[in-house]
């Protein structure tokens, strides 16, 4: 990896818990609303699947260390440990599949349909059974109070869309997973 890659995902781990001072919206449920899924999905979107994912093993790190990092200033590994478990696991899983659906030349569909597959299902597929476990809900139940996020995370969805759109046309080379390298010179044959 590059310096400039070591900086992107740093610069999309610190974006994401940007998004957590924000604050989160308890809707009565054990798992708040927060923007920081819009973060999950712009570094899929932008940075590709693997250094997104890396962007948010960096910012799950600094939160298992103890960083204030999560909404509301959430942090330290008892986070992994309550009902938002699975949903943070999902994060690390995330950006891979939306990295992988948008490619390297983004198209507004491709960013749609990654934002919803592995920004909402991926990220629900693993965040709703752990929080039925550890609120010992039926999976039933915990998906019809899960629908709670589902009108917060299509906005994010239309956001990161417009987003990624945007910073594709402002500045393509953003989106490049593998940095140009010179050519070799010739070698000069007499």
């Amino acid at each position: 990896m590059s310096a400039r890659d070591i900086a992107r995902i740093a610069v999309f781990a610190a974006l994401t818990a940007g998004m957590g001072l924000i604050g989160a919206i308890s809707v009565g449920g054990a798992v708040p609303i927060t923007l920081q899924t819009l973060g999950v999905m712009l570094a899929g979107a932008v940075l590709g699947p693997w250094r997104g994912a890396a962007s948010m093993g960096l910012l799950l790190l600094g939160v298992a260390i103890g960083l204030p990092l999560l909404a509301g200033g959430r942090g330290g590994i008892g986070v992994f440990m309550s009902p938002t478990a699975g949903y943070l696991i999902g994060w690390l899983v995330a950006p891979i599949i939306i990295g992988l659906i948008v490619g390297s030349r983004p198209v507004w569909w491709r960013v749609v349909v990654g934002s919803i597959v592995g920004g909402i299902l991926v990220i629900y597929f693993f965040g709703i059974p752990v929080q039925a476990w550890l609120t010992q809900l039926s999976i039933g139940e915990t998906i019809i109070t899960s629908l709670a996020f589902l009108p917060g995370d299509l906005f994010k969805v239309a956001v990161a869309t417009l987003v990624t759109m945007g910073l594709y046309r402002a500045y393509p080379r953003a989106f490049e997973r593998e940095p140009k390298r010179a050519a070799a010179p010739e070698p000069v044959s007499h």
